[in-house]
């Protein structure tokens, strides 16, 4: 079994950052793939950013540039870090944790995971 726990959530206003953190524990190796999934009030879950089992890199479109995804293996942790939000970035943001062998590309595109956290939530004001 693993377990996925986010924080960093919170109430930022537009232009702001959050450093959002996901500790796995479980039987969770390293290399298993993990990322980000966004849900906004009322939308569906969207792929945000993820690290496959390669270690590959990949992000949505409309958060490059301004969104980091980045893993501690000695600390089961992953982590995004989140500059210049926007309005349209608000929404429960989860970690997932995924038993494939896939790129991060396939993981953001289908927000499909096998394990999820509770999820933290983000609220960027302008």
């Amino acid at each position: 079994q693993v377990e996925l726990v986010e924080s960093g959530g919170g109430s930022v206003q537009a232009g702001g950052s959050l450093r959002l953190s996901c500790v796995a524990s479980g039987n969770i190796p390293s290399n298993y793939p993990m990322g980000w999934v966004r849900q906004a009030p009322g939308g569906g879950r969207e792929g945000v950013a993820a690290i496959g089992s390669d270690g590959s890199i990949s992000y949505r479109d409309s958060v490059k540039g301004r969104f980091t995804i980045s893993k501690d293996n000695a600390k089961n942790t992953i982590y995004l870090e989140m500059n210049n939000l926007k309005s349209e970035d608000s929404g429960m943001y989860y970690c997932g944790a995924h038993n494939g062998r896939l790129k991060g590309a396939y993981y953001v595109a289908s927000a499909n995971f096998h394990f999820w956290g509770q999820g933290t939530r983000v609220n960027v004001s302008t």
